[in-house]
């Protein structure tokens, strides 16, 4: 899918031809519509498509006329039938004509552009409306990051009685996507420090500080992101240890129990024994039977009473 927008009189609106200041916006397209604006923009196919390949890593390229930048965001996969984070490429191709955004999903970076939920905003002042697209991106990284300390803080509140293998799968997840935040934001700082020594880039005046505000910014992302894998990497052990403990007090409360019915059978088995019943204790007392298992409740309960001093019960 493909579509055309310019802004006119601060107003974006959707067009239907390539003008001066115009912006192609195109998700997950076919072959042909790369062919078409391939060949309306005047940029390689090639450079349209790369956007289009998961593995592809954040970079900026200077071509004969156009300029090809890279950068991950933020977006949302199933894995484990759960809706997960992730990182995939955003294509942002600058040319004479105008500008290309090319990914393989929409995104909230983009389509808060289209709804005009973002204000100030002008397709013909090309690199602020890129610097705008890298700030709406590291936006999305810190909030992004905000809801996982949150999913991490409800995980660690249940941390007792309630904590299951779960948790830790939830964790182990959280933790992959840190990573991934943490790859991608680094690979888009080197691009943000690439761009401020670009001349070539026509900028306005205040281009050069909004651009500085953003290396900041997106350092303090990279700060964000660092500092929820330790706590994560943190509440991960404290949480597999709780599990393990808890794995420890059934084993020991089983070994205990074990102990404890080992006592009657032992003595039910030395008076089974094929023997002549004048060598056994009680065996001539009508109340023989009676004896034996007072004697035996007795032992349990003192053998009981012991593991309860040790803990054990």
């Amino acid at each position: 899918m493909r579509k055309l927008y310019r802004t006119e009189n601060k107003v974006l609106k959707e067009i239907k031809e390539v003008t001066d200041g115009c912006w192609m916006n195109m998700v997950n397209p076919t072959y042909q519509e790369i062919a078409e604006t391939a060949e309306e923009f005047g940029v390689d196919e090639a450079d349209l498509m790369a956007a289009l390949d998961d593995e592809e890593s954040s970079r900026i390229e200077l071509e004969d006329g156009y300029t090809l930048i890279l950068v991950d965001i933020p977006s949302v996969e199933v894995r484990h039938d759960k809706n997960r984070h992730t990182t995939i490429p955003l294509g942002l191709i600058i040319t004479q004509t105008g500008i290309i955004t090319v990914c393989t999903a929409e995104t909230p970076i983009l389509t808060d552009f289209i709804n005009k939920r973002i204000k100030d905003f002008s397709t013909k002042k090309k690199m602020r409306f890129i610097y705008q697209i890298f700030a709406r991106t590291i936006s999305l990284y810190q909030s992004t990051l905000r809801a996982i300390d949150k999913m991490r803080t409800e995980i660690e509140e249940r941390v007792g009685d309630d904590t299951t293998d779960i948790d830790l799968i939830d964790l182990h997840e959280l933790e992959s996507t840190l990573v991934y935040f943490a790859t991608s934001l680094n690979a888009n700082s080197g691009v943000l420090n690439r761009l401020t020594r670009y001349t070539r880039l026509e900028q306005y005046p205040d281009d050069q500080e909004l651009l500085d505000d953003l290396i900041v910014e997106n350092r303090q992302a990279i700060e964000m992101t660092s500092i929820y894998r330790d706590i994560l990497n943190g509440t991960r052990e404290l949480i597999s240890s709780i599990i393990d403990s808890k794995l420890n007090n059934v084993m020991k409360y089983l070994t205990a129990i074990t102990l404890v019915m080992a006592i009657p059978t032992i003595i039910s088995g030395f008076y089974g024994m094929n023997v002549h019943p004048d060598g056994m204790p009680f065996s001539q007392s009508p109340w023989g039977f009676l004896i034996v298992c007072i004697i035996t409740v007795a032992i349990c309960a003192a053998v009981m009473v012991v593991l309860k001093k040790k803990r054990m019960l």
